[in-house]
């Protein structure tokens, strides 16, 4: 793993120097500088020196100039000398440093000094005479050094990011590495704001992520890394191939810099790439019924393809009656990948010995985390129901302590619906853990709208959901005080029945009556609309599923 930043003090400091940093150089220390005009612009970044005589030299700049002058060649009326100053700050001149001598012999004109100081573009007497060339010579070789410095740090925070991708690292991994690089506390969250991981930096976990939720959705950034001002919270998008799942937000950072900027980012990439890789340590024959199961579950290749090559290792598909089943472990996943992969193992073990037991035909292997997928191959005249039962019971024999749910899809005739029903029996089986009732078995009508919410609770396209249709009435709660959400939630459980919500919310029915058509202004919603409430009624739901 890669070690600790030798220069993480330094990773806020920007590429290049400002004009109040260039005139503590020494070069111009010499000269004893005095700003005249146009201080409020000191914190301008110099990217280079220029030396001109020309009243004319602005069409030939980038931006970023400090330029260096004696004014010989300018002319003597005020409205040239105020033009010089205009042009250089319209083309983004970092500032003028003007040395005394034929032109100006102890003082700048009072027309450069007003349309400095209304440009905001720093004006700089030099008292003593220097000569140019030592300051160009110093600030340049400073500004390079600058730029080599963030070459080498660019280099390191690839170097580290790139060993973290190579070794499969962890969220926690990676944010560790993020601290190191930065010394400032990084969060990985999802799009509902809620905190997938963490580290704090040494700093005691209650400061940064007291109140998470609330302090994170209201900041709002429209492109992809932005910097908050208000928070101080440097926030990259997480997310690859287009799906964007998460925010890495690294808190107290004083401002933005382009090292911390790439530190986010590449950290990102690094979470958003672990997420698509998946390493497997696993039997050679479960690796193989993987491949065929992915195969199917992958609208890229033809079911024809994957059932010529499920018939070479003795799973005939077609012709077949073809019944899905998922069986997933109760358990909490370890966050280390190989302890995962064990108990991975240990549910490939249950499920590959209950088919065998059975005297079934059938493809065995992970589908998703913690869940072995498994497709049955009955024959055509071959009991249905009863080929289902006896798994059923094999598994139990085989689990005698209930660590897992067995999740059954319906039967289907064609290789082509394999995709469909294997993918709504992995949610069957991921929502079922949370069913407060045991079965055998679970199907998709035994789910009802909470289950399926919950399973999806994961899903960017859920939390969007949730976030669209409530987070104007979450930041007014959070805002005043007040339990707006409660009294949605009331208003809606009672069958949008005014005096019975009320009623549960021990309240009057005029209060209530207020307090709902406040609602209904805060949330721009209609709350007599049977479509609206049911909207919101499923929000609130996915809201109370994604927060667990």
């Amino acid at each position: 793993m890669t070690g600790d930043d030798p220069h993480g003090g330094s990773d806020t400091v920007e590429a290049l120097p400002t004009v109040a940093q260039v005139l503590e150089f020494p070069s111009l220390r010499q000269g004893r500088p005095q700003v005249v005009a146009g201080a409020a612009g000191l914190d301008a970044p110099v990217r280079w020196v220029h030396v001109s005589e020309l009243p004319t030299i602005a069409p030939m700049l980038r931006g970023g100039e400090l330029i260096l002058t004696t004014g010989i060649a300018l002319a003597s009326d005020d409205a040239s000398l105020a033009r010089f100053i205009d042009e250089l700050a319209g083309v983004g001149a970092a500032g003028v440093v003007v040395g005394l001598g034929p032109r100006f012999l102890d003082s700048v004109p009072q027309a450069m000094r007003s349309s400095a100081e209304r440009h905001r573009l720093p004006l700089v007497l030099l008292l003593r005479t220097t000569p140019f060339v030592e300051i160009t010579e110093d600030v340049h070789s400073r500004i390079l050094e600058k730029q080599i410095e963030e070459l080498r740090a660019s280099e390191r925070i690839h170097g580290a990011f790139n060993e973290l991708t190579v070794e499969g690292a962890e969220p926690g991994d990676v944010l560790r590495q993020v601290v190191r690089m930065s010394g400032r506390p990084a969060v990985l969250e999802n799009l509902a704001h809620q905190v997938l991981a963490f580290d704090t930096a040494g700093r005691p976990a209650e400061n940064v992520l007291e109140q998470w939720e609330a302090r994170s959705r209201s900041v709002q950034t429209g492109a992809r890394t932005a910097y908050d001002q208000p928070t101080g919270w440097l926030v990259t998008t997480v997310g690859a191939r287009g799906e964007d799942w998460g925010r890495l937000v690294l808190v107290s950072v004083p401002g933005p810099s382009p090292r911390l900027t790439m530190l986010v980012e590449r950290a990102a990439s690094t979470l958003a790439l672990g997420r698509l890789v998946t390493r497997d340590l696993e039997t050679l024959a479960l690796q193989t019924h993987r491949t065929l199961l992915s195969g199917l579950l992958s609208p890229k290749q033809t079911s024809a393809e994957v059932a010529l090559e499920a018939r070479a290792v003795g799973v005939p598909l077609d012709g077949r009656q073809l019944v899905a089943v998922v069986l997933r472990t109760r358990e909490t996943l370890p966050s280390n990948a190989y302890d995962r992969q064990a108990v991975l193992r240990a549910v490939a073990g249950v499920a590959t010995g209950a088919v065998r037991e059975a005297g079934l035909l059938a493809l065995v292997g992970p589908v998703e985390d913690a869940m072995i997928g498994m497709l049955v191959s009955l024959g055509p005249r071959e009991d249905g129901h009863a080929a289902v039962e006896r798994l059923a019971t094999r598994i139990r024999r085989g689990d005698p302590d209930g660590r897992y749910v067995m999740a059954l899809g319906d039967p289907v005739s064609s290789v082509s619906e394999v995709r469909r029903v294997m993918l709504e029996t992995i949610q069957v089986a991921d929502a079922a853990i949370r069913m407060p009732e045991r079965r055998p078995y679970y199907r998709l009508p035994d789910l009802r709208l909470r289950g399926l919410l919950q399973l999806m609770r994961d899903d960017a396209r859920l939390q969007t959901f949730a976030e669209r249709e409530l987070r104007p009435l979450l930041l007014y709660d959070e805002k005043h005080g007040t339990s707006l959400v409660a009294l949605l939630r009331a208003y809606l459980e009672s069958g949008r029945n005014k005096t019975a919500a009320a009623e549960a919310a021990h309240v009057s029915r005029a209060w209530m009556y207020e307090r709902l058509t406040r609602i209904s202004r805060i949330l721009g919603a209609d709350l007599e609309s049977e479509e609206v409430c049911v909207s919101l009624e499923v929000a609130l739901m996915a809201l109370d599923a994604i927060r667990g």
